[in-house]
């Protein structure tokens, strides 16, 4: 699999972890524009092994994915000491009671529905990550 990267603007690098492409395409195109460095992974295991070889500045993590889900890699990402502190949004189509303390239990710092709000996306970057871009 290619790894799609935009330009450098910041020290920001940001993974998006999703089993849809379009979703991957359209967060992708959305971070770099607002001078993000993106990477991208299709499942949970892949997210892993991106993790660990680039320790990313924060994960967008979809939760409903085939293979490992979301919250197994989230479990796994918070079980590693160098990435306990990195800040994961769970990102998921099921808006079902108690999905997101699901989601907060297994680790992820916040929680966001789809389809995605950009708006509030770029909002919940930048109150995990203090040096984001305007």
């Amino acid at each position: 699999d290619d790894v799609k990267t935009g330009d450098r603007h910041t020290t920001s690098l940001i993974l998006v972890v999703d089993d849809h492409q379009k979703t991957i395409e359209m967060l992708f195109d959305y971070l770099v524009a607002k001078g993000y460095h993106v990477i991208s992974a299709s499942d949970g295991a892949e997210a892993i092994a991106q993790v660990q070889s680039d320790s990313p500045d924060l994960i967008l993590m979809d939760i409903q994915m085939s293979g490992m889900d979301g919250l197994e890699a989230i479990k796994r990402i918070r079980a590693d000491p160098k990435q306990a502190s990195t800040p994961i949004i769970a990102l998921t189509a099921l808006v079902i009671p108690g999905n997101k303390e699901r989601c907060l239990a297994a680790g992820a710092n916040d929680y966001l529905s789809k389809p995605i709000n950009l708006k509030q996306l770029k909002q919940k970057i930048k109150n995990l990550l203090p040096c984001s871009p305007d």
